[in-house]
């Protein structure tokens, strides 16, 4: 990305743009893209400057060449400020994290799988009021009969003294 001065008319902006894309070409680059941004202000005064044009400069090129372009554009009078970004090791990392959450398979997207252990029963229906009193009532029988059977075994077992 490179800032150009305000005060340069249209039609040299896009001169100064061919004049580039010429070096890269010419050195053995590919220019990707090419965005005018337009006239935008400043965050702070360059070269007496509070404005200027914004043009995004994406090329692909080896660094001898990146090195040249770099040297055309601080002696470009034209140009007050530039900055090169390597872009490609961002791409690496971007295309392996894509690479890791295509490999890992979405649950949702899985077929339901039948579990091969049984469902537990279903529980008995509640009685209703009579009949649980009267449960209760042969809850306290068989309790009472369990008591009179523990006395009799009692009573029959020897006594070891």
């Amino acid at each position: 990305m490179f800032i150009v001065r305000p005060d340069v008319e249209e039609a040299d902006l896009d001169k100064l743009i061919e004049t580039f894309s010429g070096y890269v070409t010419t050195g053995g680059g590919s220019v990707t893209a090419v965005e005018k941004m337009g006239r935008r202000r400043l965050a702070y005064t360059v070269r007496k400057f509070n404005d200027g044009f914004y043009v995004l400069f994406i090329i692909a090129a080896e660094g001898a060449q990146v090195q040249e372009l770099e040297r055309r554009l601080r002696v470009q009078e034209q140009v007050i400020k530039f900055i090169t970004v390597r872009t490609d090791e961002e791409d690496k990392r971007l295309a392996k994290v894509k690479a890791l959450r295509d490999s890992k398979v979405k649950r949702s997207t899985l077929p339901q799988v039948q579990a091969s252990v049984p469902a537990p029963a279903a529980p008995a229906p509640v009685a209703p009021a009579q009949d649980s009193a009267k449960i209760a009532d042969e809850a306290t029988a068989n309790a009472a009969e369990a008591d009179v059977t523990t006395a009799a075994a009692a009573e029959e077992a020897p006594a070891t003294v």
